[in-house]
């Protein structure tokens, strides 16, 4: 089977997108058609994608907001400290890493910003418990920096906590963005609406665990981290319309194809049909999975070696998302969260190693 090795390539530092362009919109796409040999790619504005889509197709966004996570802080002993709050467990309470020269111990008090202290809790490998003094979610926006992915160098800055933040974000609780949704503005949305394009949306709590490095050659012996999600009631009967109909389901972003096919294949495990589902996930796609629901995907441009690399491989091919990066570094596309996206179509194709 693939190894971690099929899923390299060689990126220069300069296609790294470092800032959001002044508008959402005017990122370029690249449209992959796979069905062609070899594999035919358009180059298009990301604001084409209207025309890119058939009337009554469904676009699946992801509302998640991103918390302002990151904290820098000290420990009683003046020793500093780095937290990055993973996920909110309670009003008080929240999962987070930190980073120290020596590992805190429960019943530690960190203060956090020079502003207020938390409690270091139990251990929930590979996180802390902190037990904040007043509601974490107040406390986090009031006080907290935006978690900017470490390949983008600058400190965040006003343009950042706005372009760093879908339009539709609703649910807080991510420490990274859904970012194929952040090329979308008012006016895209807009312009979908008037096409006949269907919306619907869900919730995936992006963790930082979506930056972890896959450590192992064999990559079934990855171990992937585990998110929160929720479809509910009415996406899942959008999708059950839409499938009627003939039309596709196009997932906007990884996120919202993790919670999709994560959905459909534990409901396929335990023989029911798609359903209304709150649950954690630690789905981890690669090539010769079996896709359920999604048809097309809107995804930025991935990490090598990376597990999203993997998944849109699954989803595209191998040597399609192969040619395709090799295309896009050529005319000079820009890479990762800031950067420009590619609009893909699943591959039924049977993937050989």
């Amino acid at each position: 089977m693939f190894t971690l090795s099929d899923f390299d390539f060689d990126l220069p530092p300069e296609l790294i997108a470092q800032v959001a362009l002044p508008e959402r919109s005017a990122s370029r796409l690249l449209e992959v058609d796979g069905t062609r040999t070899p594999a035919h790619f358009t180059d298009r504005g990301f604001a084409a994608l209207p025309a890119c889509i058939a009337p009554g197709d469904l676009l699946v966004f992801n509302d998640t907001k991103v918390l302002k996570a990151r904290f820098l802080g000290q420990k009683a002993s003046g020793g500093k400290i780095e937290v990055l709050v993973e996920r909110l467990t309670g009003e008080r309470t929240a999962l987070a890493q930190i980073r120290a020269s020596k590992s805190p111990v429960t019943g530690t008090t960190l203060r956090l910003a020079d502003a207020f202290d938390v409690t270091v809790g139990e251990r929930v490998e590979p996180f802390y418990t902190l037990h904040f003094p007043d509601d974490c979610l107040t406390l986090i926006e009031q006080f907290g920096r935006l978690p900017l992915p470490p390949y983008i160098e600058h400190t965040p800055d006003a343009n950042d906590e706005t372009r760093y933040q879908t339009v539709f974000a609703q649910n807080p609780g991510a420490v990274a963005a859904p970012t194929a949704g952040l090329h979308f503005d008012d006016a895209l949305l807009a312009q979908l609406d008037e096409r006949g394009v269907q919306r619907a949306a869900l919730t995936l709590h992006v963790g930082a665990g979506t930056f972890q490095p896959v450590r192992v050659d064999n990559i079934a012996e990855h171990k992937m981290h585990s998110e929160w999600y929720q479809l509910p009631q009415t996406l899942v009967d959008r999708i059950a319309e839409t499938k009627a109909r003939g039309n596709k389901v196009i997932a906007v972003g990884t996120t919202s194809m993790r919670a999709l096919e994560a959905a459909a294949r534990d409901a396929a495990d335990a023989g029911h049909p798609l359903a209304a589902t709150a649950a954690e996930t630690d789905i981890f796609i690669t090539p010769g999975y079996q896709f359920r629901v999604v048809d097309r995907l809107v995804t930025n441009f991935h990490l090598p070696k990376s597990t999203l690399l993997m998944l849109v491989s699954a989803f595209a091919g191998v040597e399609t998302i192969r040619a395709a990066y090799r295309h896009a570094i050529e005319e000079r596309y820009r890479f990762f969260s800031y950067g420009d996206a590619m609009l893909l179509t699943r591959s039924d194709t049977p993937l050989q190693a």
